[in-house]
């Protein structure tokens, strides 16, 4: 089986900081891997060279064994992408940003998958709606909606909860479950995080510290990422 994210030797540096040091995973084709670690330890940097956002030090990235160098702008449009920033346009209503992307993403029946996602993230009611005027965790939601209207194969979030409510969580996972994806995302929430993942992996000061071949167990996964903190 060809992996749908292999990472060989994955280095980033800014200046004298080291912020990936020597960085190698894979990750299967319908996996949901979480990355864990301190503030610092590396997650987002790996999230935007998976995005294609930032370029690597040295190492490589391959996409179903394409390198992320080589064709940057055709894996780009197989990734959904939901990081810190959140690229939506206040001015515009939630159905006219969705709408804009969809047609950058060249979507089949537009208007019918923008409805659809809005409606799935519980936004249908504010669908016309300037985006200026919604609270963090809607602004959330629409910016994952915004990542998945192209159907992509691959998921990349950056702390994809960050102001959601339960409801808007589960709301999330249930409709990222609804078709075979790979996904790799961040959280912060260990307990969380765990259970939704099949696989995790630590980073600590740029380096995989725990990463078990199968998923581990809660207090397994607790007393790693712990022994993760101590080791600073």
């Amino acid at each position: 089986m060809i992996s749908s994210i292999e990472v060989k030797n994955l280095c980033r540096n800014f200046g004298s900081f080291k912020a990936l040091q020597d960085v190698s995973l894979t990750v299967q084709p319908g996996e949901t891997l979480a990355l864990f670690g301190h503030n610092g330890a590396g997650k987002t940097t790996l999230l935007k060279i998976l995005s294609t956002i930032m370029k690597p030090t040295s190492g490589v990235v391959l996409y179903g064994g394409r390198n992320i160098s080589e064709d940057p702008e055709g894996i780009r449009s197989n990734l959904g992408i939901v990081s810190h920033r959140s690229f939506l346009y206040p001015s515009l209503t939630a159905y006219d940003n969705l709408s804009f992307y969809a047609r950058l993403y060249s979507v089949p029946n537009r208007d019918i998958r923008v409805k659809q996602l809005l409606s799935s993230l519980g936004l249908k009611a504010r669908m016309y709606d300037k985006v200026g005027t919604f609270s963090r965790g809607m602004q959330q939601r629409l910016s994952i909606a915004r990542s998945l209207l192209h159907q992509p194969q691959i998921v990349l979030m950056d702390e994809p909860e960050s102001g959601l409510d339960n409801r808007a969580s589960e709301s999330l996972w249930r409709l990222l479950s609804e078709e075979k994806r790979t996904i790799v995302f961040t959280h912060h929430n260990l307990e969380k995080g765990f259970a939704v993942a099949n696989r995790i992996i630590i980073l600590a000061r740029g380096r995989v510290f725990f990463a078990p071949d199968n998923k581990c167990s809660l207090a397994e996964l607790q007393d790693a990422y712990f022994a993760s903190l101590e080791a600073l």
